[in-house]
């Protein structure tokens, strides 16, 4: 039993999945300062203070929610424009540059040139 539990653990996806969990909670902080520390003052300071807790209409309490969605809109923009975006332009890069280097023959291939340049020496 506690074989098959070892075995469980160490499976390359458990631990590619703990190591995501933990890298996903400290860029979680990153992104989460970005938006409170960087973004939101940044918005603050161009529309005025971007709080909508006062915000209610009758007894439901929407600006809760509004900053909610807000604060997701940014979230999202934020991790798009400054991570996605550019990693998808890093890994056009690279594609355009494997596409343009040629791949290198097999060993068979550079035996079977080799045979053929004896042979035309013949």
């Amino acid at each position: 039993m506690l074989k098959g539990f070892k075995e469980f653990i160490t499976r390359g996806n458990v631990l590619d999945l703990a190591v995501a969990v933990i890298i996903g909670t400290a860029f979680n902080k990153i992104v989460n300062s970005l938006v409170v520390d960087v973004l939101t003052p940044l918005i603050g300071a161009i529309f005025g203070a971007p709080n909508f807790s006062a915000l209610k209409l009758e007894p439901i309490a929407i600006g809760n929610f509004f900053n909610a969605v807000v604060n997701f809109i940014i979230v999202s923009a934020a991790i798009y424009f400054f991570i996605v975006a550019p990693m998808n332009a890093i890994r056009q890069r690279k594609a355009k540059e494997k596409e343009q280097t040629p791949p290198e023959p097999s060993e068979e291939v550079k035996l079977l040139r080799e045979i053929l340049e004896v042979l035309k020496e013949k």
